[in-house]
């Protein structure tokens, strides 16, 4: 079972048909939208700001989100997919984002809507990603425009993907593909 941990008069509030993995760590003031799932040793620090996540979201191995004390907050909206071992703290990633594998995003950054963060990228705080950009490198800097259209089509499927793998888990015959 999942570490909850309430905190500071905060406990976490979980959407209905969340995963959560056994070892992920929810902590203090977060909440969770509805079919989300948080994956293998993944941490949500809410101890020292708000965390919010919209529906359907998924927050792959390893990742750590967390705040700055009365400075910082997370929001992150619908339909988003946070790759394995992502930092985001203290930023804002609105719906249909995808932030690709082994990224940061800094406090006070603003990833938009469809947009996409390469794998690896370095967001650094205050920077503002406009929908439908990628951004790659260290420190991140704008690339391309994208498909809004591919994109969206492209961040849905894979947070239902991630909505099947959860269901292995939860399922007595989670072990037969679909």
């Amino acid at each position: 079972m999942a570490l909850i941990i309430p905190l500071r008069g905060y406990t976490p509030v979980i959407g209905r048909d969340c995963f959560l993995a056994e070892n992920a760590s929810v902590i203090g003031d977060v909440t969770m939208g509805d079919e989300c799932s948080i994956w293998f040793n993944t941490v949500l620090r809410g101890d020292v700001n708000t965390i919010t996540i919209g529906n359907r979201v998924n927050i792959q191995d390893g990742s750590v989100l967390h705040t700055l004390y009365q400075k910082s907050t997370i929001d992150i909206g619908d339909d988003v997919s946070i790759g394995h071992n992502v930092t985001i703290h203290g930023a804002k990633i609105r719906n249909f984002a995808l932030i690709g594998m082994g990224s940061v995003v800094m406090d006070d950054a603003e990833v938009g809507e469809g947009a996409i963060v390469a794998a690896g990228a370095v967001v650094l705080s205050r920077t503002k990603i406009g929908p439908n950009e990628l951004w790659g490198g260290a420190p991140a800097k704008f690339i391309k425009m994208v498909d809004p259209e591919q994109a969206r089509e492209m961040n849905i499927k894979i947070a239902r993907n991630y909505l099947m793998y959860s269901k292995w888990y939860t399922d007595p015959d989670g072990d037969v593909l679909p």
